[in-house]
C-alpha cells in the first residue's frame, strides 16, 4: 500500500515555533502512514489463481497488488516493489508458495505464510508460458525464442533455482529451420498422472510436440505449418488446456476463433510420430467474428457432465464471449453449449471447488474479471445443471451473473464517521473470532451447512462496548452501523426508519452526519434537506443478532430507537455541528443557509444565507468560546465551497464582521477545523500519557483551511473580526488535494493530505511543515459530476485512523502513527494459509483429480470414440511414484544441451563479473584439444539416454512382479556394454568402475596439476614482464640519448 516513504524534514527545520505551540509536540518519528487492513476486492483486477486444497484465491492487479482470499473470511495483500501488471500467477499447491510473473519478466516467490516476497528471479528472457509442476517441486518457463527452461522450486527458503535441464527450440519444435517468427512456446503441459515422464509443448505457430522428459527427445509432432497448408489457412495458437484426466486429448484456441481438440499418445506403446488431422473441430461462432480464444478452462465430471469454458478476447465487442459447451460422446454431431451474455469483456476465468467429503455440500464457482477490474461469479452447478437440462421438455432458468461486492451494502457509501479508542470495550478477541468465521464470505471458497444459515454468534447489546465504531450513510438513505475493532467490517445496526410511523428507506442519498454517543443521538441531513435525529434507548440493549436488520426484518419498528424528530431546510444538507453547551445544532446547506435549530423542540432559531459568486455551499461549521474585547462569546465559524471563512455571534445569529477572509485565488475547499491548545491538551489526556502543554507558553487559536490549492492557516481572532492574517500557507503545485482531515497526540495535532494521484502528505500543524510523503497504491479519486456523488468516501477519527472506501468493491484501514495498536486479531484475520491443513492433505498427482475407478473409459464420456468401452481405452503407464518424482532432481541436475548452454551461457555473462574457478580452468590451449575428448562427451551423452531408458524398464519390471527381461532391453544392454568397450579402447575408466573415493583422488590429481602448471605460467609471465620492462628501459635510454 505505501511505498517509496521519505523522511523529509526540510521545511522543519527552517520554520522557527510561534508562541502557542509545544516545543515537544509533534516530530517526524512519531508519524508512520501504513496500510493495516485490506477489505474487498481491489480495483484494476486482472490474473486468477487458486490453490484447491488451501482454498486460496489469489487475484493480482495491473500495479503489482495481488490479493488473498482464504478459508473463515481471512484476508491479506501482497504488494511488490514493481508497480506493474502480471502475465502469469500460480500457486505450488499447499505449500504456501505463490508465484507470480509480471510484466518485467521478473518472477516473485511469495511466501504465503509470512506474507512477504521471498525471492525474484530476473528472467533475461521474454516469458510467454509458465507451468508449476502439481506433483513435484519444478516449474517450466518457456521463452519469445521458442526454448523451455526449468527451475526447482526450494520449498523451504522459498526460492526458484534455474536447473541444468533445458529444452531447446532447436530440439523441440518439429520443423525448426522454416520458422524465423511466430517461436514463442506458448502453452506446456504436463501429461496428467504421467507429469515427471512427459510435457506438451505448444508453440505460437501451432506446432505441438510431447516431450519425452528422461529421453530428450520428441515423440509426437502435430499441428503447425503441416495442418495450415493442408487448409491454406495461417493462424497463431492462444490458449491450450487438456480435456481429459490422462492427457491424452487437448483443446487448443487460435487467433481466428477456431478450437481444435488433438489427440495425444498416453504411453511409449502409443502410436507416435506425426500428425496433421485434429481430433475433433468445435463449431462455437468465435471465427465467424474473427474473435481470438483467450483462454479455455475444463472441467472434470462424473457422466456427462464435463465441460469446457471457452473465453474470447477482451478487446473484441461481441454479445457471447463467453461460452461453455458440454464434452460427450455427441459432442462431434451434435454441439451442447451455453453462451453467457456477460456485463462486460472479461479478462480472466477461474472454477473454484469446494466439494468436500465431510459436508457433501456442492458449491462451485466460476469467477470472471471484468475488463473495468470488477469481479463476476456464477453458480457452476447451475451451469452444468442447465447444459444436462437445456433440451429437456422443462429447462431450467439461465444462470445469473452476480457482481462481487461488499456484503450487506445494497446501495453505496455517501457519507461516512469512525469513532475509535472507546475505553469501555468489553468483547474479547475469541467472540471476535468466532464472528468472522460466521459472516458470509465474499468469495464463498469453502462449503458451508446446507441451509446456508448462521450461527448467529454476534450479539449487539450496545455502542459501549464496542471499542472502534464506523458508521455509514448510503445512497438510498440508510445508515448502517459496523464494528470495525478487528479490522473485519461486522454489520451491528441499520436505520431505515424515516420518521416515528414511517419505517422504510426514503431513497434519498445521506449528505451529512453527526453522532454523540454519551447523548445517544445520531442526526442525519440528506440531499432533499431533510435533518432527521435519532434518540437511542439507554444501553445495555436486548440482546439482538446483527445480521437480521441488515438482512430484512419482519418487524417494523427498530428495538434501539427511542424516538425520531424530523425538520425540513432548503437544498442539500452538506454539514453539521452540535453546540455541547446549549445543545443547539447548526445545519448548513449547498445554498449557503446556515440554520441553528433547538433540538428539544426542533425550534428555528436563526437563518442566514451567505452569498457568494463562486461557489456558496456550507462544508464545514464549528463552534468555539473566544474572548472579545474581554468578553467571552459563543462564535460559530463557518467555511463555505470557495475557501471564504466567517463568523456569526451563534446566540443572536449576527454575523461578527462585514467581510470575509478568503485567498486571493479561491479554489474548492475540502476542510475547516479550529486549532486551539487548551482543546489538544484535554484530547491528548483523553488519548494517552504524554508530556503536557508547558504552561508557560501563551496559548494561541488557529483556523486551518484546507482547499484543492493550497492549506491557509489564519489567526482565529483575526477571522472573527473580518481580518486576513494569514500565519502559515502551503501551496500543492503538482496534484489537487482530494481529502484533508486531523488527527491528535498526547500533546499535539497534526494534518493528513490526500491527494488525487494517492500521495499521502503529513505535515505539522499551525506550520505546515512536512514530515513525511508515501502514497497509497491502488486509490483512484475520481471527481463527482455535477449533481452527483463521489464514489470515493473517506474518514478519520481523531487518532489518526483513517477508514477509505471505493465503490462497493474495497476499503483500506489506515494508521497514521507510529506503533498504534487500535485494532486488534490482525494475525488471525491476514493468515490465509494454513500450516496444519498442509500436514493432512497430499498434492494429487495431478492437476485433474481422478479417482481410480474412473479410468475403465478414458476419460469419462468426453468423446465419441472414448465412451468408455475397453477397446477404446489407451495403453496406461503407471501413475507417477514418489520415487518417480524424485529421479527429476538428477535428471535436471544434468545438461542434457551442453552445447546450448554452453553458448548461451558465453553470450549472457559479463567480462567484468566472472569468477575463477579452479575447475574452470584449462591449461591446454583451445584450438588443441584432443579429439578423443569430444568423442567422450559424444559417448556419455548416448550413454546417459540409454541409462534413462533402461531405467525405466526396469522400474516398470517392478510393477510388473519381475517380468523376464525382453529382447530390445538386451539389445540396449548389448548396446550400452559397446559404449564401455569403445571407453575402454580410447583408454577411459568405465561407469561401474569409478568409485566416490577414486573419483575424489582423480579430481585432487587434476586439481594439483593445474595448480603446478598455474605456477609455470606464473613463472613464465613474470619473466616476461621482466623482458619486457628491461627493454623499455633501454628504450627509454636510447630516446633520451637521440634528443641530447
Amino acid at each position: 500500500m505505501f511505498v517509496n516513504v521519505k523522511k523529509l524534514l526540510v521545511e522543519k527545520a527552517s520554520i522557527s515555533k510561534k508562541p502557542g505551540v509545544n516545543s515537544d509536540g509533534l516530530k517526524a518519528s512519531d508519524v508512520d502512514p501504513h496500510l493495516v487492513f485490506h477489505y474487498g476486492i481491489p480495483l484494476g483486477c486482472c490474473i486468477f489463481a487458486y490453490d484447491s486444497i488451501q482454498k486460496i484465491l489469489a487475484i493480482s492487479t495491473t500495479d503489482g497488488r495481488i490479493k488473498l482470499f482464504g478459508k473463515d473470511n481471512s484476508q491479506a495483500l501482497l504488494e511488490s516493489d514493481d508497480t506493474v501488471p502480471s502475465k502469469f500467477l500460480e500457486f505450488v499447491q499447499n505449500q504456501g508458495i505463490l508465484l507470480n510473473v509480471n510484466l518485467k519478466n521478473h518472477i516473485e516467490v511469495w511466501d504465503l505464510e509470512r506474507r512477504l516476497l521471498s525471492h525474484v528471479h530476473v528472467f533475461k528472457e521474454e516469458i510467454t508460458s509458465f507451468t508449476v509442476m502439481q506433483a513435484g517441486p519444478y516449474m517450466y518457463v518457456g521463452d519469445s525464442e521458442g526454448n523451455i527452461k526449468v527451475f526447482k522450486i526450494e520449498q523451504e527458503v522459498c526460492h526458484v533455482m534455474q536447473m541444468k535441464y533445458t529444452i531447446p527450440f532447436s530440439a523441440s519444435h518439429g520443423n525448426p529451420t522454416e520458422v524465423l517468427a511466430d517461436r514463442a512456446v506458448i502453452s506446456i503441459l504436463p501429461q496428467p498422472t504421467a507429469e515427471s515422464k512427459r510435457i506438451l509443448i505448444i508453440f505460437k505457430d501451432g506446432f505441438m510436440t510431447l516431450w519425452e522428459i528422461r529421453e530428450c527427445k520428441s515423440i509426437l509432432v502435430t499441428g503447425g505449418s503441416m495442418f495450415q497448408s493442408v487448409h491454406n489457412e495461417a493462424k497463431h495458437v492462444t490458449s491450450a488446456c487438456w480435456v481429459c484426466p490422462f492427457g491424452s486429448k487437448v483443446a487448443v484456441g487460435y487467433d481466428n476463433g477456431e478450437v481444435l481438440i488433438w489427440s495425444v499418445p498416453t504411453s511409449k506403446q502409443s502410436e507416435i510420430g506425426i500428425q496433421n488431422t485434429p481430433f475433433c473441430k468445435l463449431i462455437l461462432g468465435f471465427k465467424s467474428e474473427k474473435t481470438p480464444i483467450a483462454s479455455l478452462k475444463w472441467a472434470y465430471a462424473d457422466a456427462k457432465a464435463t465441460r469446457l469454458y471457452v473465453m474470447g478476447a477482451s478487446d473484441v465487442a461481441s454479445t457471447s464471449l463467453l461460452q461453455v459447451i458440454l464434452l460427450n460422446e455427441h459432442t462431434e454431431t451434435r454441439t451442447i453449449k451455453l453462451g453467457l451474455h456477460l456485463s462486460e469483456p472479461c479478462l480472466d476465468m477461474m472454477i473454484t471447488l469446494s466439494t468436500t467429503e465431510q459436508s457433501k455440500v456442492k458449491q462451485d464457482l466460476l469467477l470472471l474479471i471484468g475488463k473495468s477490474g470488477n469481479m463476476y461469479m456464477y453458480d457452476d452447478c447451475s451451469i452444468e445443471k442447465y447444459l444436462l437440462q437445456c433440451q429437456s421438455r422443462s429447462p431450467p432458468s439461465l444462470p445469473k451473473e452476480v457482481m462481487v461486492k461488499m456484503p450487506f451494502v445494497d446501495s453505496s457509501i455517501t457519507i461516512a464517521k469512525l469513532i475509535t479508542d472507546n475505553p469501555y470495550a468489553l468483547s474479547s478477541d475469541e467472540d471476535y473470532i468466532l464472528v468472522v468465521k460466521d459472516i458470509p464470505s465474499l468469495v464463498p471458497l469453502e462449503t458451508k451447512s446446507k441451509d446456508g444459515g448462521h450461527s448467529n454468534t454476534y450479539q449487539f447489546s450496545g455502542f459501549g462496548k464496542i471499542k472502534n465504531l464506523y458508521i455509514t450513510g448510503h445512497s438510498d438513505g440508510a445508515i448502517n452501523f459496523w464494528d470495525i475493532s478487528c479490522h473485519f467490517p461486522i454489520p451491528i445496526l441499520s436505520l431505515k426508519q424515516q420518521s416515528e410511523d414511517d419505517f422504510s428507506l426514503s431513497g434519498i442519498p445521506v449528505t451529512a452526519l453527526y453522532f454523540d454517543g454519551n447523548s445517544r443521538i445520531i442526526i442525519s441531513g440528506d440531499q432533499s434537506g431533510t435533518v432527521r435525529f435519532f434518540k437511542f434507548k439507554p444501553e445495555p440493549y436486548t440482546a439482538e443478532n446483527s445480521f437480521i436488520s441488515f438482512q430484512g426484518s419482519t418487524k417494523k419498528r427498530n428495538n434501539h430507537i427511542q424516538g425520531v424528530k424530523v425538520i425540513k431546510v432548503n437544498g442539500s444538507v452538506l454539514s453539521l455541528a452540535i453546540c455541547q453547551n446549549t445543545r443547539h445544532v447548526a445545519i448548513g446547506n449547498d445554498h449557503g443557509d446556515v440554520s441553528l435549530v433547538d433540538t428539544e423542540g426542533l425550534n428555528i432559531i436563526f437563518q442566514s444565507h451567505i452569498a457568494s459568486d463562486i461557489s456558496p455551499g456550507i462544508i464545514s461549521m464549528q463552534f468555539k468560546t473566544c474572548s472579545l474585547q474581554n468578553f467571552e462569546k459563543n462564535v460559530l465559524v463557518v467555511a463555505t465551497k470557495d475557501s471564504s471563512v466567517l463568523a456569526f455571534d451563534s446566540d443572536s445569529g449576527n454575523m461578527l464582521s462585514a467581510s470575509m477572509v478568503q485567498p486571493k485565488k479561491p479554489s474548492r475547499a475540502l476542510f475547516m477545523h479550529i486549532l486551539d491548545w487548551q482543546d489538544i491538551a484535554v484530547r491528548g489526556a483523553n488519548l494517552s500519557t504524554g508530556s503536557p502543554i508547558e504552561e508557560g507558553i501563551q496559548k494561541q487559536s488557529f483556523i486551518l483551511v484546507c482547499s484543492e490549492k493550497a492549506a491557509y492557516v489564519y489567526s482565529l481572532t483575526h477571522t472573527i473580526q473580518g481580518v486576513k492574517k494569514v500565519h502559515y500557507k502551503k501551496k500543492f503545485h503538482s496534484t489537487s488535494c482530494c481529502w484533508a482531515s486531523t488527527f491528535y497526540t498526547a500533546s499535539d495535532v497534526g494534518l493528513m493530505l490526500l491527494f488525487t494521484s494517492g500521495k499521502v502528505e503529513i505535515r505539522s500543524l499551525p506550520e505546515l511543515s512536512l514530515f513525511k510523503e508515501t502514497s497509497i497504491r491502488g486509490f483512484r479519486y475520481s471527481a463527482p459530476k455535477p449533481n452527483s456523488l463521489s464514489d470515493s468516501s473517506m474518514c478519520s477519527s481523531n487518532s489518526g485512523d483513517v477508514v477509505m472506501v471505493n465503490g462497493d468493491q474495497e476499503f483500506f484501514i489506515l494508521s497514521v502513527l507510529l506503533q498504534r495498536e487500535t485494532f486488534r486479531n490482525l494475525d488471525f484475520i491476514s493468515r490465509v494459509y494454513r500450516k496444519d491443513l498442509m500436514l493432512t492433505q497430499e498434492v494429487p498427482a495431478s492437476g485433474a483429480t481422478v479417482q481410480k475407478e474412473k479410468k475403465k473409459g478414458l476419460f469419462g464420456s468426453v468423446l465419441k470414440d472414448i465412451t468408455g468401452s475397453k477397446k477404446h481405452a489407451p495403453e496406461m503407464e503407471p501413475e507417477d511414484t514418489k520415487e518417480s518424482i524424485e529421479e527429476l532432481s538428477t535428471i535436471f541436475s544434468t545438461a542434457n544441451f551442453p552445447c546450448e548452454v554452453e553458448n548461451k551461457d558465453n553470450q549472457a555473462v559479463d567480462e567484468d563479473e566472472i569468477d575463477l574457478n579452479i575447475d574452470d580452468i584449462d591449461l591446454d590451449d583451445p584450438g588443441e584439444k584432443p579429439k578423443e575428448q569430444n568423442i567422450l562427451a559424444t559417448l556419455n551423452k548416448h550413454k546417459l539416454k540409454f541409462q534413462a531408458f533402461t531405467a525405466g524398464k526396469l522400474k516398470q519390471m517392478k510393477v510388473k512382479n519381475e517380468k523376464p527381461i525382453t529382447k530390445e532391453e538386451q539389445q540396449q544392454d548389448e548396446k550400452s556394454s559397446a559404449v564401455d568397450q569403445i571407453k575402454k579402447k580410447y583408454g577411459f575408466s568405465l561407469q561401474g568402475e569409478s568409485s566416490a573415493a577414486k573419483m575424489a583422488e582423480s579430481k585432487l590429481q587434476e586439481n594439483l596439476r593445474k595448480l603446478q602448471g598455474i605456477n609455470l605460467k606464473t613463472t613464465e609471465m613474470q619473466d616476461n614482464a621482466k623482458s619486457f620492462s628491461s627493454m623499455a628501459r633501454e628504450l627509454l635510454r636510447t630516446k633520451e640519448q637521440e634528443d641530447k
